[in-house]
């Protein structure tokens, strides 16, 4: 899954995009941080559960779980209606599954805002009435066609006319459809139609070096508004961040203690981009490798077989599954199974998060 970055001229976007996608931290992980494509990097989520797994199973190698992330051009004030890079900004965020908008919380003289003031939620406002624009257009169009076909009796046709109706009428009172409260059917019969304000959100507020922890009134006002939209926000200096992957791991750790971080932005950042894409992890641990693999929550235990491989989840057998508390209390797997504290699951058996598990699959 991806997640797209977002954010007008001069909030730090690219910065923070940059820092993250080459923070040196994911070679000690295994994993390469770097940017894979001019505009598209990976980034990991770090996970402390891992490090409390190889204290009993120690592995060649621990991988923790990834997320994509795309810099999306900045936008300007009728994107829309094709001003500044227009469609092509707007068709990159219907291709991501979720939106990362950085939202300026700084002063600064030498950078000027793209309005002159520094204001977060006036830059939230451009952002999300673009957005409410172009799936007005979008849901506009699926209306016309769709009624026609509902003229001649079809009853697919009606179902989709009524629930585009309902989304107009949400979008109409300036509400991003992911307020709008719709089923699980209707949601899925809705991500057919690529609309950008159905994709959950997560606010980053980019805060200067004396706000680290967020605590400043400009933040608190992206708080409040992100609690009217059931979104989170995570506070990051993108200033600092870029400072940190510079450094060597040990200047790196000195420097964090110094202004009373306990890790970089890229933990919490991670983290909430995780839970926004409705995201969990469970986790396989061997002599070869410990590793998290992320799977939407409520996944099914051959869904998640299917992550690791298409083949484990077309031959899935079973599950059989502990927990890290087992772990702790057993001190390891042999001693979790002779205890009889292994838990065998089928195919109805819902991952939970933190699941340790071995699938057994036939092809």
């Amino acid at each position: 899954m991806e997640a797209g970055i977002v954010g007008l001229p001069n909030v730090g976007k690219s910065t923070l995009f940059n820092a993250l996608t080459c923070s040196e931290s994911a070679q000690s992980a295994n994993y390469p941080f770097c940017t894979i494509e001019p505009n598209v990097g990976v980034v990991t989520v770090l996970d402390e559960r891992l490090d409390q797994i190889t204290e009993y199973i120690t592995p060649q190698k621990v991988i923790p779980a990834i997320l994509r992330l795309v810099d999306i051009a900045g936008i300007v004030k009728g994107a829309s209606e094709g001003e500044g890079l227009g469609n092509k900004f707007l068709s990159h965020i219907r291709e991501v599954d979720a939106i990362l908008q950085v939202v300026r919380c700084f002063e600064d003289d030498d950078v000027i805002h793209v309005s002159g003031d520094v204001d977060p939620l006036a830059d939230i406002e451009v952002i999300e009435a673009e957005l409410l624009m172009a799936d007005m257009q979008t849901l506009e169009n699926t209306l016309q066609k769709a009624e026609r076909t509902a003229r001649s009796g079809d009853k697919e046709a009606k179902i989709t006319v009524a629930i585009v109706r309902k989304c107009l009428d949400w979008i109409n009172e300036l509400q991003p459809v992911r307020t709008l409260g719709l089923s699980p059917e209707e949601k899925a019969i809705v991500k057919g139609y690529g609309l950008m304000t159905a994709k959950p959100i997560l606010y980053i507020a980019n805060v200067d070096e004396n706000d680290l922890k967020g605590e400043g009134p400009l933040v608190q006002k992206v708080r409040d508004f992100a609690e009217s939209r059931n979104a989170e926000v995570v506070p990051v200096c993108a200033k600092l961040e870029a400072e940190l992957v510079e450094l060597e791991p040990e200047d790196r750790k000195e420097l964090l203690e110094s202004v009373g971080l306990s890790e970089p932005a890229l933990g919490p950042l991670g983290r909430a981009a995780y839970h926004t894409l409705g995201l969990q992890s469970y986790f396989t641990a061997g002599e070869k490798e410990v590793r998290a693999w992320p799977v939407p929550v409520g996944a099914t235990a051959p869904q998640a077989a299917g992550v690791i491989h298409t083949d484990f989840e077309r031959g899935f057998i079973r599950c059989e599954v502990y927990s890290l508390s087992d772990l702790e209390e057993y001190k390891g797997e042999k001693e979790i199974r002779a205890a009889g504290k292994l838990r065998i699951e089928g195919k109805s058996y819902t991952m939970q998060d933190g699941d340790i598990c071995h699938f057994l699959f036939n092809v």
